[in-house]
């Protein structure tokens, strides 16, 4: 039998169902597990067992009544830091922003209470959102429960530890260059970076989305048909759509017969490792082996392509941080002020010329993959990186030298996730990337769900020390 603290959001319902199980008993079982590991992995911000036993209790009436609010009642989950929470400060993993309350709960959160869900806190993230790491001016360091020597990845840090950690089922981050899938890849777990627009946000930005941190496919596609509902705040969300997020095929055999590219040359950052090269070409061998018909692709991404949108978001931020009272501005992690502040001399024409390469990566994405159902690919070009370091590199002014797998179906609006394939000699995890065209949402998880059947064996998750 498995511990309380790693039972699916499936097993869940189906157990309050039965009233084998109450909501209070599990959240007390989780949040002791969290007590257990939260000194290692500093994942949460705002941990409030109390509120979250207030909403057990009045989940477990509700069931004992028989009319549960939606369809997560009951489910412990986390949502991370820069998606609002009425009440809460927001202050985006950096210590310069004045923490002031939010005033009303974003769509993603608006969604989670109306379906019930137990929210046990938020989840920590690195300044501002723009570093692939748990380092932040203002949150502790979170680390890696694979390996507490190394990062979680990020900027959905504390989600992704807190996932393969087993601090309840279902856990909600944002991605806007890899920000979901790079910590999914490196913590073992699955995500989805939805189409753009599919799961609503705000506030909006080009290529931002929120999506689900999980275990597994199905308690991912669970979470999706509850964050997919529409919300006029977002200028992008997508209309109203009746998808049949649990409607999975019956494993292996749903692969024959789709066109699959394999992309394992990003044509931009940081050299392919070779165990991670390894794991993706055997999970290609296992898709095709199930009667996928896999080619080879040719890299489509360049490195103008991304230096040019590095440049782009070097002045966004840099702009911000002007704005900044300079005793706030000091407070910043010198590593972002040292990017941002890179590019202050930047005239008006590089500035365009560099906000051009955000729609030429989309153009030379969906042209790739246009001869194909899905695409696969390595998350990160490496695996998991000293938890201390903002980026692989460690410099600001090669920062982003590992999201050129992830970036440009942030660009193209298509559906990208990260489920894991296999580990390096030293038992990191190491993330397939699985894409989709635009708004086949579902059929990227359907994917990803059969993929599953036919992976390697997986490992046990880690356990506190």
């Amino acid at each position: 039998m498995s511990a309380l603290h790693d039972l699916s959001a499936h097993t869940l319902i189906a157990a309050y169902r039965q009233r084998s199980l109450s909501p209070v008993e599990v959240t007390q079982a989780v949040l002791a597990h969290v007590e257990r590991w939260e000194p290692q992995l500093r994942a949460t911000y705002l941990l409030r067992p109390d509120a979250a036993l207030a909403q057990a209790r009045a989940s477990e009436a509700r069931w004992l009544r028989g009319t549960p609010l939606g369809a997560l009642d009951g489910v412990p989950c986390t949502i991370k830091e820069n998606i609002a929470t009425r009440g809460d400060p927001m202050p985006l993993g950096t210590a310069a922003v004045e923490p002031r309350p939010a005033a009303a709960d974003a769509p993603p959160a608006a969604r989670m209470r109306e379906a019930g869900a137990v929210i046990l806190a938020k989840t920590t993230m690195p300044d501002y959102g723009m570093l692939s790491s748990g380092l932040s001016s203002f949150h502790p360091l979170a680390r890696n429960p694979w390996d507490l020597t190394k990062g979680p990845g990020g900027s959905s840090a504390g989600g992704a530890a807190a996932a393969a950690a087993g601090y309840g089922p279902l856990h909600i981050g944002t991605d806007i260059g890899g920000s979901l899938r790079l910590p999914a890849s490196w913590c073992g777990i699955f995500s989805l970076k939805p189409s753009l627009g599919r799961v609503p946000i705000d506030p909006p930005y080009t290529g931002r989305a929120a999506g689900p941190m999980t275990r597994t496919v199905a308690d991912a596609a669970l979470l999706m048909q509850v964050l997919s509902q529409p919300d006029a705040r977002d200028s992008m969300s997508l209309p109203a759509q009746d998808i049949a997020w649990s409607r999975f095929s019956a494993g292996a055999e749903s692969l024959r017969g789709l066109r699959i590219g394999l992309l394992l040359d990003a044509g931009c950052g940081l050299t392919l490792d070779p165990e991670v090269q390894a794991a993706v070409e055997r999970a290609a061998w296992r898709i095709e082996a199930a009667g996928a018909i896999v080619s080879p692709m040719q890299p489509f991404m360049t490195q103008a392509m991304l230096d040019g949108m590095d440049r782009f978001w070097r002045m966004r931020t840099h702009i911000d941080l002007q704005a900044l009272p300079p005793q706030r501005r000091a407070k910043v992690l010198p590593y972002i002020l040292a990017w941002a502040d890179s590019v202050a001399g930047m005239g008006g024409a590089e500035v365009f010329h560099a906000s051009q390469q955000f729609h030429l990566t989309r153009v030379h994405t969906v042209r790739a993959c246009n001869a194909f159902d899905y695409v696969i690919s390595p998350v990160a070009p490496i695996p998991a990186f000293q938890a201390e370091l903002p980026s692989p590199t460690n410099d600001p002014l090669r920062p982003l030298e590992h999201i050129g797998y992830t970036v440009p179906f942030n660009m193209s609006e298509q559906p990208a996730a990260s489920v894991n394939c296999g580990y390096t000699a030293s038992g990191l995890p190491i993330g397939l990337q699985i894409v989709g065209a635009r708004f086949d949402d579902l059929g990227v998880l359907q994917l990803a769900h059969a993929f599953e059947s036919i992976r390697e064996p997986q490992r046990a998750w880690p356990r506190p020390a």
